[in-house]
């Protein structure tokens, strides 16, 4: 299935990434549709990690999400759907919200990359600093809420971000914590259109193209690397 990537990558860099074992946490707007990319680019160890359920919120933006898995778990059904895609594909499914209490289930010495795509602060300094300590490859994803143009969109060091309310949390959260590596984030160069409520409005392409983003940098830094 995969005879059209072939025709680009030589052997090495397809083993390469065959080989890589990747984990998402967080299956939502923007990690579902990373989630999505990888598969379709031939990696073949996912794990990924998301204690929600989809709900008719999630139809205006969210990839895996349709009318019929209302009230499904959002890992199990991106399960099915990379199974439906590619029936060779190693899937391991963590149905919970991550966080100090249950991180040691995840066995995150073994991977290659965290694709950090989750809402909660405190998640993602964790998996930072998990990162840091196990010298995991990580990118984070920052807001994409609140905004309409996709085209701002980049991939940064955490240190260089502007306009971005969760980069901003992040960056006094490690300077608390003293510290001070280079972390690739994406995040967007757009400034949040204000509406006066706590939720973000949101519309589908900004995510999507954020977890297609991300997809991209992880999956050219796998092929690329010395590994």
């Amino acid at each position: 299935m995969f005879e059209r990537v072939e025709l680009i990558l030589d052997k090495e860099k397809i083993n390469k990434i065959e080989n890589s074992n990747i984990l998402i946490v967080g299956i939502g707007g923007v990690g579902g549709a990373c989630f999505e990319a990888l598969v379709r680019l031939g990696i073949k160890n996912i794990s990924i990690v998301d204690g929600d359920v989809f709900d008719l919120s999630n139809l205006n933006r969210q990839l895996l999400s349709n009318l019929n898995n209302i009230g499904h778990s959002k890992v199990l059904e991106a399960e099915l759907r990379a199974k439906s895609i590619n029936s060779a594909i190693n899937i391991k499914t963590y149905e919970m919200f991550l966080n100090e209490s249950n991180i040691n289930e995840i066995p995150l010495k073994t991977f290659d990359y965290i694709i950090d795509c989750c809402d909660t602060m405190t998640t993602k300094l964790l998996l930072i600093k998990e990162a840091i300590k196990n010298n995991i490859k990580i990118i984070c994803s920052m807001g994409t809420g609140n905004r309409i143009d996709a085209t701002q969109l980049q991939i940064t060091n955490i240190w260089k971000t502007n306009y971005d309310p969760v980069a901003k949390v992040i960056r006094k959260m490690l300077r608390d914590n003293n510290i001070k590596n280079k972390i690739p984030v994406l995040c967007s160069k757009e400034v949040p259109i204000k509406t006066g409520k706590r939720k973000p409005g949101s519309i589908s392409i900004v995510p999507n193209v954020a977890g297609f983003f991300i997809a991209n940098y992880v999956f050219n830094d796998i092929i690329d690397s010395g590994k």
